[in-house]
């Protein structure tokens, strides 16, 4: 699939209430959406034909929406369909499911009030985010050029489309550098989140993790908090600083992607993979497999 340019792959996608050919998903050029970043959009799993925690994932569709100034028109009930039907129609097991809602071409300019708000929402096979023969060894990240923004100069709890900017930026110079990703502070200089994922330190046992003041407390993320107050741990979410770094011993990543990745390098500080970490990449695997039926 790598090889073949997203454009071009086969199935339907659902757009603005109908399947349609998987190439005639288009837009015009002039979409608001891609002049001025007005689109929000969600990324969701889907395990052994079941989109892992979907209604959420909704849910928080519609909240990004609100705080960009639009109301998708779509219900989450009606999306949520449309994503169950999606994935059937795509004949997957396993994917990666795509919604993304954006303002269209009715108007250009910074202004847009009377724009079409579009929903359209792809399904497609997406294996680890990250080498999988590095994944378990723990992957290297680079530390991040740019920082989170301060919350009070961008909309930071919105999944929104132009909030990644940075993020590409620097994930592409972390790989370029030979980093599979990168850490980026936040406008404060703490520590805040990899470029796609939440992450998580883990010292004398206990797991501490940033405050998600300044970036999206992903759903990824409060799942795994839950997952290891089941087995006990402590959970600290606080304001962590870089050169606490050199102190923690673990450290792992959690996204919907990224799923939970250990981390064994950030810059000039190493981590090992351990107990903790082995402990909660089952948990979370077992926790997203379909809860069939005890007589099946």
């Amino acid at each position: 699939m790598a090889s073949v340019p997203f454009d071009q792959l086969d199935g339907e996608i659902w757009y603005n209430g109908e399947f349609v050919p998987w190439q005639d998903a288009k837009m015009h050029v002039l979409s608001h959406g891609l002049h001025y970043a007005s689109a929000v959009f969600e990324g969701e799993r889907a395990y052994g034909g079941e989109i892992f925690k979907l209604t959420e994932h909704t849910e928080r569709l519609h909240t990004s929406g609100e705080i960009l100034g639009f109301k998708i028109p779509f219900s989450v009930a009606e999306i949520d369909q449309a994503c169950i039907e999606l994935l059937a129609r795509q004949g997957l097991e396993d994917a990666y499911v795509r919604p993304i809602a954006w303002r269209g071409s009715e108007m250009m300019g910074v202004s847009a009030q009377k724009n079409r708000i579009n929903l359209a929402i792809a399904i497609w096979q997406w294996p680890s985010y990250f080498d999988p023969e590095q994944r378990m060894k723990g992957i290297r990240l680079d530390m991040a050029e740019y920082r989170r923004p301060d919350p009070m100069t961008a909309p930071s709890r919105s999944k929104a489309a132009g909030l990644y900017m940075i993020c590409t930026l620097s994930k592409h110079r972390a790989e370029e550098r030979g980093y599979a990703d990168a850490l980026m502070l936040d406008w404060r200089g703490r520590v805040a989140e990899a470029t796609g994922a939440n992450i998580f330190f883990v010292k004398d046992g206990k797991i501490h993790t940033p405050t998600p003041d300044c970036f999206l407390d992903g759903i990824t993320r409060r799942t795994v908090i839950a997952l290891a107050k089941q087995r006990g741990y402590e959970v600290i979410e606080r304001a962590i600083l870089p050169e606490e770094l050199e102190g923690f011993e673990q450290c792992f990543l959690t996204g919907t992607a990224a799923e939970v990745t250990p981390v064994s390098e950030i810059g000039p500080y190493t981590f090992t993979v351990g107990e903790i970490t082995q402990n909660l990449v089952n948990d979370y695997m077992a926790e997203v497999q379909p809860k069939r039926a005890a007589a099946e």
